[in-house]
This record gives C-alpha cells, structure tokens and sequence, in this order.
C-alpha cells in the first residue's frame, strides 16, 4: 500500500518535466550491471511514478515538491533511481525553460551543476557513485556530453564548470557549498552518534540558497528504526506533521499491519505488496533469509516489508526467552563458567552474569542498579562488585571472563593478575571486551541471538532480573551488524545484564575453542 503522500495516477504531461526526463534517461544512460548490461536503461512503472511527480510543475514552471524522500524495501531499486536522478540533474533537462507552442513544458540543463553525493563516511557513498559510473561508462551520455568519468568525482573533459561528487560530514568547504542537487542515501543510517544528523543540516542550509533556481534534496531509506532519531525519521516526521505539504514522501509498504512471520502465504503476500513492479527481486529468497534465525524481527519488518514497528526492535522476544528456561540441572560449585561483566557507577546498573560451558546456562552472578530513590544519591557499590567477581572465583571453576572495561579499567586489570596467578596452569582467563568494538560486539550479539531462536546450547535458570534486562533491548544497526541498547538514552530500563549475558555467552565459545572445556564422562554400567 502506498502510505506516503503520492498522488493517485500521473501528472498530466502539461505539468510535468517528468516525461521529457525519463525519454532522455532512457536514451542516453545504459544499464550498469546483471545480465543485461549495457543495454539501454529502463525505469520501472513505479520509478516512473516517483519521477513524474518529482518533476511536477505548476502553471509557473515551478516545482510542486521542494525535497523529495524514496522509502522502500532493501533491493527495490533506490539507489540507481538516485543515480540516474543524479546523471539526469548533471548534464539531462532538469530545469524548467518555457512552455512550447501545445503548452508541453521544456527542459533545460543546469548552468553550474553541482551535485552532491552525501553519507556520513565515503565508504557509504560507493554504492551510488559506483552505479552512476556504470551508469554512464560506454555511454552514448559519455560522449554526446564529454564527460570523464574518475573514480570518485565525474567532471566535464574539457575543463567546463561542473561535477558530480562525494561529501560527508569530514569534507573541507561542505557549509560554504552551493549544490544543485543534493542525493542523500540510506538515511537511516544518519544518526546523530555518527554525525549524520549534522550533515544534513548543513546540506539542507546550502541547498536552499539556490532553491529559487530549482535545487533540491532527495533522500533514499529502508523503514527506519524509530529509537535511533535518525535523518530518515525526521523525515518520516515532518511528512506527517505536514502531509499535504512540500515534501514528496513515496513509500510502498505491506498492507498488514502486524505480519507472523511464521505465516509463510501471509509473508509471501507482504513482499509482494513491498516490491511491486521490481521484477528481479527473488521473493523465495527473501523467505528464506526471514525465516533465518539470524534474521531478527526487526530486520524483517524494516528491510524487506518496509514497515516501522517501535515492537520490532526488540532483541529478543518474550516467548523465545522464556522457551530456553532450564530447572532440571541447576548450577553447581565447582562447574566450569565463562563470567562476562558490563560495569557502571552511576546511572546504569553493573552486572556479572555466568554462563556454563558445557551446556550455555546463563545466570545472574550479581546485580547492582539504581533503585531511582529521589531522597538519595546512588552509586555502584565497587567493593561488593570485587567480592562478588571473586566469591565466583572461588566457587566455579572459571575459565574465560570478558569484561567490559568502562569505568572499571583498573579493577578489571587487577582480576586480569589476581585470575591469572591463582590459576594452577598460569593461564589468562580475564579479557577486556569493549561494546564500541562493533564488529566483534555484533557477532557476539548475533551469536547469543541465532542460539536462543534455535534453541540449542543455550538455556537460563529463569532470573527475572536477567529476563527483563533482556526484554528491555532493542537492536540498532550499525555497518557492520545489529548492537543491542536501551530503547532511548534517558530510559530507565536497563540493560546492562543482557551485555552481561552476550559477553558471558561470547567468553564461553571463547574457552570452548581454546580447548578449556572438561569433557564429562558418565560412569559406565557394568554387568557380570
């Protein structure tokens, strides 16, 4: 269904560039890659749609839309319509310049083009400038408009002012800019933490300083996650505080609101409606990676229906964690553990969590957080959280610990040579593990994850504590995977026990792989 602002049908063609721009693109850009290229580019039936309205004038020549935002499922098509877009903007018939004789508007091209390619970081520019490249590599654009292609920057061979280029939040001059058109792709990934937020803000200045002359922004993005406050939900938001307003918002999305993801024909029929006309798309594929325990709630309704669901974003949910309780083999002294601990000292709580070797059982060794009692300051009590971490150590048999270092760097250090003195083979068993370390911090959180929706090597002895801990978290993604946070910074619902349990579960395959587990024999039955 399509839940953005979208008119019905197509402009008539007395009130659009869109025609005479698509008939261009058509004839000068080739198609970048697959099967098929180097054959004439072709836009698809909803592209088209999206470009037609895009390119919506009124009786002035003016623009009906200001910014223009394209929301759809990863792999629909976003970024060559930006890159075409991009092309178009450079050297095609992007400016109105006067109505002919039948009252049909004529394009011109831009004077001084200047169109900027932004993300936060260069690397999240290539897919789009890599497309625009294909795009117009053996060419007949190539040519017809003496264009040199570089690998970062396409300028005109003969010296002629003009470019297409890359910008971030790093670039030298980005305030000082006068873009003519601006591409802002994947915008959910634009968050405040990565400066994101603040790229837009200068792009969105700069623009608007020659906005009388047409230029414009254009954004791209997936559903995004709605505890990130990122440039796409900002987006998202103005379009609703003004939905007949200036700003195009197209997004096709599933109808259902709330889609079983076990319900194959129901998720079938979802991605159908997501996808539309974009014919390339492998539908069984895109069940298949649903069902993928590795595939969270979250990343199924965001990347591949399109839809936002504040619910989605939980990391675990409930009757996934309560399915892995455990009572029949309670922990015992002397089992072998993994130990991962997240630390704090003021606001946030401090957890200990151990985790079984032989079996993945997690269980709360201590838990320090904040009562929120207005009549008193609290803080981590640090003395008990050392005498719990080695009354654990004198109770099990402890042979890997990640510890999160923050705040705790000189005790942590300290257990690092207490641990490894008092171990009879003089073995390293405490490591630190940042969080910040988001490639290995994701594949841990994808570990634990894939385990518990499988339901192999993992269980829990049914801690409360650790149980909300856990449902208190919500995914956000990052470049390199899912991380695990609180639904916002100002939340009281902590969730410092269930990094706690990711690195315990994380030290556990650690001390496995190190060759530290003791294989338990059961006593034979002998018969006479």
């Amino acid at each position: 269904m399509q839940s953005g602002n979208l008119p019905e049908g197509v402009p008539h063609p007395q009130r659009s560039l869109g025609y005479q721009i698509l008939r261009w693109g058509e004839r000068f850009l080739v198609q970048p890659d697959g099967e098929n290229a180097g054959d004439p580019w072709q836009f698809t039936p909803e592209q088209k749609r999206f470009i037609l309205w895009l390119y919506a004038i009124d009786e002035r020549g003016k623009w009906l839309y200001d910014t223009a935002c394209l929301r759809r499922s990863k792999g629909w098509g976003k970024t060559p319509v930006l890159a075409a877009l991009a092309i178009i903007e450079f050297i095609g018939p992007a400016r109105f310049s006067h109505f002919d004789e039948q009252g049909f508007p004529v394009g011109k091209r831009v004077g001084l083009p200047l169109i900027q390619i932004a993300a936060t970081s260069i690397d999240q520019t290539a897919n789009t400038r890599d497309m625009i490249r294909g795009m117009l590599a053996n060419s007949p654009a190539e040519d017809e408009y003496d264009i040199e292609i570089g690998k970062e920057r396409i300028q005109f061979r003969s010296g002629r002012p003009g470019r297409i280029e890359p910008v971030t939040s790093s670039s030298r001059g980005l305030e000082g800019a006068r873009p003519t058109f601006v591409v802002g792709d994947e915008t959910h990934h634009w968050v405040p933490s990565n400066g994101g937020v603040a790229v837009f803000e200068v792009l969105d200045r700069n623009v608007r300083k020659t906005a009388g002359a047409g230029s414009r922004y254009v954004e791209s993005t997936n559903a995004f996650n709605p505890n990130e406050d990122s440039v796409a939900q900002r987006t998202y938001e103005a379009f609703l505080k003004k939905p007949n307003g200036r700003l195009l918002y197209d997004c096709i999305e599933a109808d259902s609101e709330e889609i079983d993801l076990k319900d194959l024909p129901a998720v079938e029929l979802g991605l159908k409606q997501a996808y539309g006309d974009s014919h390339w798309v492998d539908i069984q594929g895109l069940i298949e990676a649903i069902q993928d325990p590795r595939t969270s709630q979250a990343q199924a309704y965001r990347f591949y229906l399109n839809k936002i669901q504040e619910s989605a974003d939980a990391w675990m949910a409930k009757p996934v964690w309560d399915g892995l309780r455990e009572d029949d083999d309670p922990i015992k002294a002397g089992d072998q553990i993994a130990i991962g601990f997240d630390g704090s000292l003021y606001s946030d709580a401090t957890a200990i969590v151990g985790c079984r070797l032989r079996d993945g059982k997690l269980f709360i060794i201590h838990l320090d957080e904040d009562p929120h009692d207005p009549l008193r300051e609290w803080q981590v009590d640090t003395l008990l959280v050392d005498k719990r971490m080695r009354q654990a150590q004198a109770t099990y048999r402890v042979e890997w610990v990640y510890a999160d270092p923050s705040y705790w760097q000189n005790v942590v250090g300290t257990w690092a040579l207490d641990f490894k003195e008092s171990d009879r083979d003089n073995r390293d068993i405490v490591f630190e593990f940042s969080p910040a370390r988001a490639k290995q911090m994701c594949e841990a959180v994808e570990r634990m994850h894939t385990a518990a929706h499988l339901a192999e090597d993992i269980c829990h002895d049914g801690n409360p504590d650790l149980a909300r801990h856990i449902a208190n978290a919500v995914t956000y993604e990052v470049p390199q995977g899912l991380l695990i946070r609180k639904e916002s910074k100002k939340s009281k619902k902590k969730i410092d026990a269930a990094i706690a349990a990711v690195l315990a579960y994380e030290a556990r395959a650690e001390a496995i792989a190190d060759g530290r587990m003791r294989v338990r024999r059961r006593a034979r039955l002998r018969t006479y």
